[in-house]
């Protein structure tokens, strides 16, 4: 995942701060040596990591900090509120226009995801009551119109091409096509070259001549650290970009870029994309980032992303069967489903607090979800339903069909028992109100936290 290495090299250099009872301006310095190291093996900007210890540091020894009970703490608290900054403050957001269409033209150099993220862009808006229209300005790159035919179709969002026409000519046509059936926003895509060229600039600043976008959204894959901040400061300064979207936030990325951008171009990121699927894309808070760089968890995000993946009618199905203490195989299978939506797992546990530091070096193996699935959907229904049918013959027959061992076979009706047990044991305790219910985590059905079975 993003940062983990950062997180990690943070997280060291706070640790030696806390052993100390009392700070000294030596002990800040030091500590804000390594910080500044571990932001430029980060792929950090060196101006901006140097700009961003030396404002740490003049906060950290004033007075209020250096007397305090918790140094450490409030040093910390520093470094988040000054990462926070460093990525945009309070995060930023789409200016839609007074007078529909709102027209977002993206742009990018090639191979950056421009096209799949015009799509999880228009999806994500969609969802929101809006009415994309993807148009289809990249006449160059071989099948881009298809491409971008395939992925408006796979969200619902209808796509405005006119071959190989003139991409300005293209632009102008598709505001036009969204007045005529109602679209209230416009989202062009723009061809990407392999490098900046002084022809595919002309071609971009012709377009936003022509058609005055709302908003530009500069595409830049966060893989390339360092480069992609080039690249922003490039497009910045012939476009005047309006924000980024930056590509690949959940791949083995150092997070140069994304702690970069903002300072460099001082233009905000406004999306992240999170994953290959259509729906891998997220508002980016600066201070949720921050605070996961920290390994302080983002519960919100984890609320949000709940909200928007799952089923809300089963949720609430589960929910009424939880308070009737009925759950059976079949209720795992459907919340294990649920828990997919929401991406993989390590990802979801991160978010939780205290959990993220804890999972340094665990191999979380998504697929150890489908072995559990694969035992369960081995089960004949009445099987499902009723875990007491088991017998040594069931059980073998399950471990065949599902490819597992038997011993998998049993641990896993051990734990669904155990899960039976704790939820009698806390709609119980909710009854006679001796003890407050345990905290559900919304959207997952009233799952409790940390109810997901083990599974090695």
């Amino acid at each position: 995942m993003a940062f983990e290495g950062l997180a990690d090299k943070l997280s060291n250099a706070f640790k030696k701060l806390k052993n100390k009872g009392k700070l000294s301006e030596a002990d800040v310095k030091e500590a804000m040596r390594e910080v500044r190291l571990a932001l430029l093996e980060a792929d950090v900007n060196y101006k901006v990591a140097k700009d961003f210890t030396n404002k740490v540091t003049e906060r950290a020894v004033g007075q209020d900090v250096m007397e305090s009970l918790t140094p450490a703490q409030m040093v910390i608290k520093i470094v988040d509120e000054e990462l926070t900054s460093l990525m945009g403050g309070d995060g930023a957001r789409i200016e839609f226009a007074s007078k529909p269409p709102t027209i977002i033209m993206l742009c990018g150099l090639q191979g950056s995801g421009k096209t799949t993220h015009a799509a999880k862009l228009a999806k994500m808006l969609k969802s929101q009551n809006r009415r994309p229209l993807l148009a289809a300005c990249d006449i160059y790159r071989p099948a881009a119109i298809d491409q971008l035919k395939v992925v408006g179709e796979k969200v619902g969002v209808p796509v405005f091409e006119m071959g190989t026409e003139n991409p300005v000519k293209i632009a102008k046509k598709a505001i036009a096509h969204a007045k005529d059936y109602g679209n209230d926003v416009v989202i062009l895509d723009t061809a990407g070259r392999l490098h900046i060229d002084e022809a595919l600039m002309n071609e971009l600043k012709e377009i936003k001549a022509e058609v005055v976008p709302d908003e530009i959204l500069l595409v830049i894959d966060s893989m390339t650290g360092q480069d992609a901040v080039n690249v922003a400061k490039s497009f910045n300064e012939l476009l005047e970009i309006s924000g980024v979207i930056l590509t690949k936030l959940d791949g083995d990325t150092r997070g140069g870029a994304a702690l970069s951008v903002k300072a460099v171009t001082g233009k905000p990121i406004k999306f992240a994309g999170i994953g290959e699927k259509l729906e891998d894309i997220e508002v980016f808070h600066p201070e949720r980032m921050a605070s996961r760089i920290l390994g302080m968890g983002d519960v919100l995000t984890l609320i949000e992303d709940a909200q928007n993946k799952i089923d809300q009618k089963k949720a609430e199905e589960m929910a009424e069967k939880l308070m009737k203490n009925k759950f059976d195989f079949n209720d795992l299978n459907d919340q294990f489903e649920q828990i997919k939506k929401m991406g993989p797992l390590k990802g979801i546990l991160s978010k939780i607090p205290g959990l993220g530091k804890q999972l340094d070096g665990v191999d979380i193996d998504d697929r150890q979800i489908d072995w559990v699935q694969a035992i369960i959907l081995s089960m004949t229904p009445e099987e499902r339903s009723n875990p007491s049918l088991m017998n040594p013959s069931r059980k073998r027959r399950i471990a065949a069909g599902s490819g597992r061992a038997v011993e998998e076979v049993n641990r896993l009706i051990k734990q669904l028992e155990q899960m039976q047990k704790m939820i009698k044991q806390m709609n119980a305790r909710g009854k006679n109100g001796k003890k407050k219910k345990r905290k559900m985590l919304p959207g997952l059905g009233g799952m409790p936290m940390g109810g997901m079975p083990p599974y090695n």
